[in-house]
């Protein structure tokens, strides 16, 4: 018992610091497409220039390392204290995007601020509400997005977009392959070290290739400041409007759902419970980021589920390394060239590498699933439709868009269709799971 006791808790291991920085620079890279993915999505919809869309870009990785610090560190009542990564959530792209359409960026960022603040409210209160998210429907939920970043994965490892010239070139595949390929090696074959790493090391391999291969380019960073700090609201005065506002505050309600998946999946990984206090100070700290976000000119935040693959791939669960992540891209953020560096990392390397993240994230959500045992079908019945319902979206980008303008906003997102069906059939298939203590155990204790 006493030796049970006196383990040393995984989370709160102090690495030596040369180690911090390069598991730490191994999130970086893991997360970095993620955290400009949303920005330059957002960029180019809106037709905005070069330079807005490199200020959008650095805006993003800044606010994301504020926030990862944040998360991991704590701040108050703010942060999970958990090897929780922040980064820009795929389900606000969406309404960001038709709210900007249909008004204009400055409501779009008031709706972004008006969200956070509410999120921030609505923290304690969403933490009581956990007993709706069984296994049933945070796994459906996290299957869901992992599998929604397949697309991004396919871009980058076709060396773009489709339409691009020389799209889906057998080069940029054979590249990509040859990334997954020497990580999966790495991961199989080296030791706990070298697994610790797989990642870092597959994707430097790739690179390597990249330059080898003629598919690398580094001169763009020579053209970007060293430093530049980082504009306050750069598209002027945010303007604050009931629906716009609302909707984002419906699209956070889903995000929370996400980082709730993703608050228990680390937690499980790291041998914590994750109480409702903690739920609580991790949606608070969601929140704060995305409020910071709407005034730097950034995107609503979110505990992301790419680290939980690295995590349960590397099996490092130190907070620190994560909060070194987050150190790193405050730098990123605030040395442009630094994080041009990363930026100009051929696109195949990252797609080959987000194959093995990607597929890990769904992993996460079917490992979710697997720990179901369901009564009848009910269960299966849940998770079924709701994962069905998360692709259609993906599957059929034009289906929902004769709906009315909100109704359209949300039903452009699967990770939404996924929780909505998950969380009404859970409901009405198996009322008995809703007087269970949920997900979490509650705990007093933070």
């Amino acid at each position: 018992m006493n030796h049970v006791a006196n383990r040393p808790d995984p989370v709160e291991a102090r690495l030596p610091p040369w180690q911090l920085l390069v598991c730490g620079l191994q999130h970086v890279l893991v997360i970095y497409a993620g955290i400009v993915a949303v920005p330059l999505i957002i960029g180019s919809t809106l037709g905005l220039d070069g330079a807005q869309q490199a200020m959008l870009v650095n805006a993003s990785i800044l606010t994301s390392g504020i926030a990862t610090l944040i998360q991991t560190l704590g701040l108050g009542p703010f942060g999970a204290r958990l090897p929780l990564i922040q980064a820009s959530s795929f389900i606000a792209l969406p309404p960001m995007v038709m709210i900007a359409r249909e008004y204009d960026l400055p409501t779009a960022y008031g709706a972004v601020i008006g969200g956070g603040l509410a999120t921030c409210l609505l923290a304690p209160l969403a933490s009581r509400l956990t007993r709706f998210f069984p296994p049933v429907v945070i796994g459906s939920v996290i299957t869901v997005v992992g599998l929604s970043l397949m697309p991004a994965a396919a871009n980058w490892l076709g060396g773009g977009r489709p339409g691009d010239p020389g799209f889906g070139a057998p080069a940029h595949l054979l590249l990509g392959f040859a990334t997954l390929a020497l990580t999966l090696l790495i991961t199989a074959r080296a030791g706990t070290m070298g697994r610790t790493l797989a990642i870092l090391l597959g994707m430097a391999a790739g690179c390597v290739l990249g330059i080898l291969t003629g598919q690398a380019d580094f001169t763009p960073m020579r053209q970007v400041a060293w430093m530049a700090p980082p504009p306050v609201l750069p598209f002027g005065a945010p303007a604050f409007h009931t629906v716009p506002i609302l909707v984002m505050t419906m699209a956070m309600m889903v995000i929370l759902v996400e980082t709730t998946g993703n608050c228990l999946a680390v937690s499980r990984l790291a041998g914590r419970t994750a109480s409702r206090a903690v739920l609580a100070r991790t949606y608070a700290a969601d929140g704060l980021s995305t409020l910071l976000g709407g005034f730097l000119g950034g995107t609503p935040y979110n505990a992301f589920a790419q680290n939980t693959g690295l995590i349960a791939l590397t099996g490092v669960r130190s907070r620190f390394v994560v909060a070194a992540a987050g150190a790193l891209m405050v730098a990123m953020g605030l040395f442009p060239r630094l994080g041009a560096a990363v930026a100009c990392m051929p696109r195949p390397v990252l797609g080959g590498s987000a194959i093995l993240m990607f597929g890990m994230t769904a992993m996460a959500g079917i490992q979710d699933l697997a720990r179901i045992r369901p009564s009848g079908t009910a269960h299966a019945l849940v998770a079924a439709v709701a994962i069905a319902a998360g692709v259609l979206p993906m599957a059929c980008p034009t289906l929902f868009a004769h709906l009315p303008g909100p109704l359209r906003i949300l039903t452009a997102s699967g990770v939404f269709m996924a929780a909505f069906c998950a969380v009404t059939l859970n409901l009405l298939l198996s009322p008995d799971q809703i007087s269970r203590a949920g997900p979490c155990e509650d705990a007093t204790d933070a």
